[in-house]
């Protein structure tokens, strides 16, 4: 089963780093992200652009309303993302337990199992060619 995993991090910690010591600890990252590689757990990741880069999109009195920045006004932001295979969701937590982002401080991830819409498509393709068979 698939299991998406959130990545959130407090840009502030990250920024007090000195160069080595985030050269250090992006490698650690990425050691462990070929363990799960190797391992078969993992499936896909992307990092984010930080947080000042994003904007928000929210439906406000009948219309697109877009703010700079990101959805809460937390000081973890969303960082990026790793897509998981994993048996259950012990097993993807037992995983993402031992990834080196948890020692840095002012972080932390959140893991979701994906949802099957398959099905929920199929049935609206055949509801759209339905209508536009009767447009024709």
């Amino acid at each position: 089963m698939k299991y998406i995993c959130l990545g959130y991090i407090d840009e502030k910690v990250w920024e007090k780093m000195s160069q080595n010591e985030q050269n250090a600890f992006m490698d650690r990252c990425f050691s462990y992200d070929d363990e799960l590689k190797k391992s078969g757990c993992f499936a896909n990741g992307e990092a984010l652009q930080g947080a000042r880069n994003a904007a928000t999109l929210r439906w406000k009195n009948g219309r697109v309303s877009v703010t700079d920045g990101p959805f809460a006004e937390t000081k973890e932001q969303l960082g990026g993302i790793m897509v998981l295979e994993a048996n259950d969701l012990n097993h993807a937590i037992q995983l993402m337990s031992k990834h080196p982002s948890l020692s840095m401080g002012g972080g932390c991830w959140e893991i979701r199992p994906t949802a099957d819409l398959s099905a929920m498509v199929q049935e609206s393709e055949a509801r759209r060619r339905t209508r536009e068979e009767r447009i024709l």
